[in-house]
């Protein structure tokens, strides 16, 4: 009888009862595992479950949670959260509603990486206003990599696909190691003391969180933040993230991408300058038109009010002969000096003086390569690329002979 007598409890009570008795049994806690059937919604949310070799638990992530991590979790990653164990009430299971999250092994850097950003968040170091502005068309571009980095490859072959008109100019570092932030710092001194470039793209391809670690460096920031030349950062995977990301004045997903950001397009260049050149034209021939129409006005009056109208008339011919006159030179002047802006804009470019039958030395003898303008730069030790009208070539020299 006294079975029968105790109180009877519905599903959703006793659901509640026991999310209250989890709720107080367990304070936030850090859990590692498995990430298995990852989901991300439209809504932002996050949907997975954490599992070892013994077990799994079910996990949502929120949004506002979510945008503080830093890569884009996959099925299968190992990692580490801190969350809250809960009872879903509707469902009936045991989920964890998900803090933070890194990646299993990466606490101590990663806790390191979340602290710098929090500080120099706080110091105003990635505030939207301090960015400045990538110029549309740059005298030339600067590049902070390693020499021996994939990424450089890919940043001059989309360089010279997309704006081979405008120099580069290499400024080298290490870009992973102990040594790397202070060499990377070096580089972009270098390239504002020389004020060469316009643009300097920071750039090194994806790696682990500790491949990278160098562009998580405090001074790096600092000399990123302070550089008088505009900064687009390209490092990693589009899924990467650091420091640097966040200081520079603008982040491309890839080293590619940081390229494609700081270089304009050569025939959209040359479609801009046609379509001032039609717009002028337009513009002229419509001033003409207006005056011609004013004339035309002015005649009429003048036909009704003169006592003399077939005088008046041969004086209004000569003189709409002679303002016509003045309109064409007026015109002929404007488009001869279109024609000379054409020209000029044309003889400035190199690869025009390369089809002449010139070429262009450039020395790999420093950092830097630069066009040999003294026959005293020549010399057997060092490489050598000559640059044609129709490609370019490496050489070395046997024999240097003077007049």
């Amino acid at each position: 009888m006294s079975e029968i007598s105790r109180e009877i409890l519905s599903v959703s009570d006793l659901n509640r009862a026991i999310a209250s008795s989890l709720e107080e049994r367990f304070d936030a806690v850090w859990v590692s595992g498995e990430i298995s059937n990852f989901k991300a919604y439209d809504s932002g949310h996050w949907y997975f479950s954490l599992k070892d070799e013994e077990g799994q638990i079910r996990c949502v992530m929120f949004r506002g949670r979510n945008a503080q991590v830093g890569f884009m979790p996959q099925s299968g990653d190992l990692v580490e959260l801190a969350a809250n164990v809960g009872f879903y009430v509707p469902r009936g299971d045991i989920q964890l509603t998900v803090q933070s999250m890194r990646r299993a092994g990466m606490g101590g850097l990663y806790e390191a990486f979340l602290k710098l950003k929090a500080k120099l968040a706080k110091e105003g170091l990635f505030d939207a206003e301090k960015k400045r502005p990538i110029p549309t068309h740059p005298r030339a571009i600067g590049i902070v990599t390693s020499l021996q980095a994939a990424a450089l490859k890919d940043v001059l072959s989309t360089l010279e696909r997309r704006a081979p008109h405008i120099p580069i100019v290499i400024y080298p570092s290490l870009v992973q190691g102990p040594e790397a932030p202070a060499g990377i710092i070096n580089a972009l001194r270098n390239a504002q003391e020389e004020n060469a470039v316009d643009v300097i793209l920071l750039v090194r391809g994806g790696g682990s969180i500790e491949d990278l670690w160098a562009f998580n460096d405090e001074k790096l920031a600092y000399a990123i933040a302070l550089s008088s030349i505009p900064i687009v950062s390209g490092v990693g995977h589009e899924t990467d993230v650091t420091i640097a990301d966040f200081v520079a004045d603008l982040r491309a997903p890839t080293p590619t991408g940081a390229a494609e950001l700081a270089a304009p397009r050569r025939d959209q260049l040359l479609q801009e300058l046609e379509a001032i050149s039609q717009a002028l034209i337009q513009r002229v021939s419509q001033r003409v038109e207006r005056e011609a129409q004013t004339l035309d006005q002015l005649t009429l009056r003048l036909s009704h009010a003169l006592p003399n109208p077939d005088r008046m008339r041969e004086q209004i011919t000569a003189w709409q002969q002679r303002l016509n006159q003045a309109w064409l030179v007026r015109l002929d002047s404007w488009k001869r000096d279109q024609s000379h802006y054409q020209s000029q804009l044309e003889m400035l470019n190199p690869q025009r003086t390369l089809e002449r039958g010139y070429a262009v030395i450039l020395s790999k003898a420093e950092k830097t390569m630069h066009a040999v303008r003294n026959p005293k730069e020549l010399n057997t030790q060092d490489g050598f690329e000559v640059r044609l009208a129709e490609g370019r070539v490496d050489v070395e020299f046997s024999r240097i002979g003077e007049d």
